[in-house]
C-alpha cells in the first residue's frame, strides 16, 4: 500500500465548502481512479491548515492519479485552499485499514 500525503493552507472560513466540495466531488473522482483505497482528512479547528492523507494499492496507482486526476482536483479546490500545496508519498508500513478485496463468484 502507498500513501499520498497532502497539506493545504485553507482560507479563512472554508472548511465547510471544502468539505462540501471534497463530498460531492472530489470523493467521486477518486473512488474512479485505479487502485484508490481510502481518504483520511485531518484539520485542527483552530487552524488552517489541513492534511488530506490518500491511501493507494500501490506507488504506480498514486502516480498515476498525480499525473492525470490531481490537477482536476487541484481546480476543484481552487476556491477553498490558499498557497501551493504541499506533497508527499510514502510506502505504507503499517496500517489497520484492510484492503479492497475482490470477491470470486463461486
Amino acid at each position: 500500500m502507498f500513501a499520498r500525503t497532502v497539506s493545504v493552507h485553507l482560507k479563512p472560513s472554508m472548511l465547510n465548502n471544502y468539505t462540501s466540495t471534497f463530498e460531492k466531488e472530489v470523493l467521486p473522482l477518486l473512488r474512479k481512479q485505479k487502485g484508490f483505497q481510502n481518504e483520511i482528512t485531518l484539520c485542527n479547528p483552530n487552524s488552517l491548515d489541513l492534511t488530506a492523507i490518500s491511501l493507494w494499492e500501490t506507488r504506480e496507482d498514486a502516480e498515476f492519479y498525480s499525473k492525470n486526476a490531481y490537477p482536476e482536483v487541484l481546480r476543484l479546490f481552487s476556491n477553498t485552499i490558499d498557497g501551493t500545496p504541499k506533497i508527499r508519498s510514502e510506502e505504507v508500513v503499517e496500517t489497520t485499514i484492510m484492503p479492497k478485496r475482490e470477491t470470486v463468484a463461486a
